[in-house]
C-alpha cells in the first residue's frame, strides 16, 4: 500500500470509488458496494462527474467527493454509435492518459488504501490495491465490424493488466445474465464473479403501479425515448409512472388521469417504485437488468440505438425466452407490452445483499482488515 511500510492495522481504511459517468448505470451498481464499505466504518471518497456525481451526492451526503471528468462520449441521434466511438477513439485514449496522471496524484495525496474503478481505465495506482469493475470483458459488434472485436478484446486485456483484479457483476455459470459479454477464458484467473450488484432490494409491498417507465441513458437518446413514450403512454390503461432520469432537476407533471411524470427520484424512491410496479419498461442497460433480476419482475426492454451491448442483451434475452425487446423507433407500446407479458423473466438468483458481503470477504478484506 502507498507509503505504508510494514504491517498496519486499519481501524478505518481510506477507499476511492470512481464510477464512469456514461449514463447512471455505473454509479448505481456501485451503491451497494459503497454502502457495504460505509457499514464497515471505512472512509469512502467518490470521484466522478456529471449526473453520476449529482446522484451519488444525494445518496451519500456525508462522503467526500471529487469532481473528476471522464471520457468524451457524445452519443449520436442515429444508430451509428460504434462508428462515432471509433472516430472519437484518439480523444478517448488522450483522456485515459490524462486520467492516469490525475488519478495518480489524487491517490498519492489522499493516501488511499484501496481503489475501486468502475470502467475507468486510468484510475489505479501501482502501489495501492486497485480493482476494475466491468461486466463487459468481450464485445459484440455489428457484422461489418466483427474483425474489430479482437482489437477491442486486446484493448480491454491490456488495460486490465494495470489492476489487481477484475470484478464482474454476474455469475460464472452458464446461466449468467450477460451471456458472452462477461466470459473470456484467457482472463479467468484474474476475474472474480461477484453476482448481481443492484441498488434496489426486494420488499414485501403491494404492487399498485401497473406500469413503470424508466427513461435513462446518455443524451440525446434519453430525450428521444422520452418523446416517444410521451406520445404513446396514453394508449395503455392503468396507473403509470414515467421516471425521466434527470437528477439535476426536480419536477412532477400529471400527464393525464393515469400518468404521472417525475423528473427524478432518489435511489430509495426508485427502489420503492420498482417494487410497487407490476411491469417495467426500460432500457436494456446491464444495471437495469440486474435490478429487474433482483426484483424478479417482468419487463419490456428498449435498447439504446447503436449501443451494441444493449442490443446484444436484448437479442440474448429474447432467444432465451426471458424478455421481449423492441427498437424505440418500432415501438407499438400497447402491442409490445402484451407480447412482453408472455415471457418468463429471470428465475430466483442470489441477492445483492449476499453478493456484496461475499465480495468484501473474498476480495477487499485482505487489503483492509489486516
Amino acid at each position: 500500500m502507498l507509503e505504508n511500510p510494514g504491517r498496519r492495522i486499519f481501524k478505518m481504511a481510506k477507499i476511492l470509488v470512481a464510477p464512469l459517468n456514461w449514463g447512471l448505470g455505473h454509479a448505481t451498481r456501485d451503491i451497494p458496494i459503497i454502502k457495504e464499505l460505509l457499514a464497515r466504518k471505512h472512509d469512502v471518497t467518490i470521484a466522478t462527474s456529471g449526473r453520476a456525481l449529482e446522484l451519488l451526492k444525494r445518496e451519500f451526503p456525508k462522503c467526500k467527493f471529487i469532481d473528476f471528468p471522464d471520457y468524451p462520449a457524445q452519443y449520436p441521434k442515429s444508430s451509428l454509435f460504434v462508428t462515432n466511438m471509433t472516430l472519437r477513439l484518439p480523444s478517448i485514449l488522450k483522456s485515459i492518459s490524462r486520467e492516469k496522471r490525475i488519478a495518480k496524484d489524487i491517490i498519492k495525496k489522499g493516501r488511499f488504501d484501496l481503489v475501486i474503478s468502475d470502467n475507468r481505465f486510468g484510475v489505479y495506482h501501482e502501489d495501492v490495491p486497485s480493482y476494475f469493475i466491468s461486466h463487459q470483458l468481450t464485445f459484440k459488434l455489428p457484422k461489418p465490424l466483427k474483425r474489430a472485436e479482437k482489437l477491442m478484446k486486446w484493448f480491454n486485456s491490456y488495460n486490465h493488466l494495470y489492476f489487481d483484479g477484475i470484478i464482474v457483476p454476474d455469475f460464472a455459470s452458464d446461466e449468467n445474465l450477460s451471456g458472452e459479454l462477461s466470459h473470456f477464458e484467457k482472463r479467468k484467473k484474474r476475474v472474480y464473479y461477484a453476482g448481481i450488484l443492484s441498488s434496489v432490494t426486494k420488499k414485501n409491498v403491494k404492487e399498485d403501479i401497473d406500469y413503470l417507465f424508466l427513461i435513462s441513458g446518455p443524451e440525446p437518446q434519453r430525450t428521444e425515448l422520452e418523446r416517444i413514450i410521451r406520445e404513446q403512454v396514453h394508449m395503455i390503461k392503468g396507473k403509470k409512472i414515467v421516471l425521466l432520469g434527470k437528477p439535476e432537476s426536480e419536477s412532477k407533471e400529471v400527464l393525464d388521469d393515469g400518468t404521472i411524470v417525475l423528473s427524478h427520484a432518489s435511489r430509495k424512491k426508485i427502489a420503492e417504485l420498482m417494487n410497487r410496479a407490476k411491469f417495467i419498461i426500460a432500457r436494456s442497460g446491464y444495471t437495469t437488468v440486474m435490478e429487474i433480476a433482483e426484483l424478479r419482475k417482468k419487463a419490456l426492454f428498449i435498447p439504446t440505438p447503436g449501443q451494441t451491448e444493449q442490443e446484444y442483451l436484448s437479442e440474448y434475452y429474447e432467444k432465451k425466452g426471458f424478455f421481449h425487446s423492441v427498437s424505440q423507433y418500432k415501438l407499438d407500446l400497447a402491442k409490445d407490452i402484451e407480447i412482453a407479458k408472455k415471457f418468463s423473466g429471470f428465475g430466483k438468483i442470489r441477492s445483492t445483499k449476499e453478493n456484496v458481503k461475499l465480495l468484501y470477504d473474498n476480495i477487499f478484506r485482505k487489503h483492509l482488515d489486516c
